[in-house]
């Protein structure tokens, strides 16, 4: 068996990382603590629970599943929370991140594959980032997550680990089969808030920033569908499976929608007003954050095909309507 330990296998994209990866003919082994992942999410693969922090917990599921690579998105990615508890991110980020990493290595796991996001690129405005844009994080999330990429490159260097790198930033859309979408608690992500508003689920949806240097004054950003995201991370573990060098990609389109913008176009899909109230700008948001893919294109053969903002929203709007994970 080819069996890959999928970190936060049980949250948004670590779950329909699972399903691609059984897909493509895998055993995902899905580990998680459950403090914001969901267990009915876990439907393709054994299930170990357990804490990143655990570092004799990750070597007993090591030591039963032998994995031939690791999936790592386990991670807190709240932005605001990040600037208000940095402590909080650099403990279960990065020493956790440092725990998994170590114990990959002494069980002689050397294929990893790693979350990582365009937060590390920080507020560079007007620019379609690459991956050799400077990387200057504004917030905790972002540089825990710069900080665990230098982690796998030492590791690369001393151990020979090999690993991908992925960025991204802001993911959208939901499994077209209605299999696994997008849920939390407390919910902080534009595009559920923004149907739970469309529903009634809350009052409104509030606008983070209305007095942003773009167009309509509100923040830009590139959004990617979840599938074809996780689309991507199989491929990098088939890069790494052939043998090829560690590779940092970008994933996104290059194209970037602001948040009035995306509003706009869940009106034109749900045929539902949207109800909105304008809130302060939230510390660590940058205004504009685009990321090119074109090194994930030509050199994994990546197609992100359900990433137009359109599908994204049909495929989220489905799933919110189908129900959610059992509370």
């Amino acid at each position: 068996m080819r069996t890959v330990l999928v970190t936060g296998g049980a949250g948004y994209i670590g779950s329909h990382a699972c399903k691609a990866l059984a897909a493509a003919g895998f055993v995902p082994v899905t580990f998680d603590n459950l403090v914001t992942g969901w267990q009915d999410a876990v439907k393709f693969g054994p299930f170990e629970q357990g804490d990143l922090m655990n570092r004799a917990r990750l070597d007993e599921v090591f030591a039963i599943h032998k994995p031939i690579a690791v999936m790592h998105f386990a991670a807190l990615s709240q932005v605001g929370e990040s600037m208000s508890k940095p402590g909080l991110y650099w403990q279960n980020n990065v020493m956790g991140s440092l725990n998994l990493i170590e114990a990959a290595v002494a069980a002689n796991c050397m294929n990893f594959v790693f979350s990582s996001t365009c937060a590390t690129y920080g507020d560079q405005d007007n620019v379609v980032l690459d991956e050799n844009s400077a990387q200057h994080p504004i917030n905790a999330y972002g540089a825990s997550k710069r900080a665990i990429e230098d982690i796998l490159r030492d590791f690369g260097e001393a151990y020979g680990l090999h690993h991908v790198i992925f960025r991204y930033f802001n993911v959208a859309g939901a499994d077209p089969d209605g299999e696994v979408g997008e849920f939390h608690q407390p919910e902080t992500h534009l595009v559920p808030l923004m149907l739970d508003a469309i529903d009634g689920k809350r009052d409104a949806l509030t606008i983070f920033g209305t007095d942003y240097d773009t167009p309509d004054g509100t923040c830009i950003r590139d959004y990617v569908h979840v599938c074809d995201l996780v689309d991507a991370h199989v491929l990098g573990l088939k890069w790494l499976q052939d043998g090829k060098e560690n590779r940092v990609f970008n994933l996104g389109t290059g194209s970037g929608f602001s948040v009035r913008e995306v509003i706009d176009h869940s009106r034109d899909v749900t045929n539902r007003p949207v109800p909105v109230v304008p809130g302060d700008r939230r510390p660590g948001d940058c205004t504009k954050l685009v990321s090119g893919s074109s090194r994930a294109i030509a050199e994994l053969g990546w197609k992100p095909e359900r990433s137009t903002l359109r599908q994204m929203i049909t495929d989220a709007w489905r799933w919110h309507q189908t129900g959610h994970y059992n509370q």
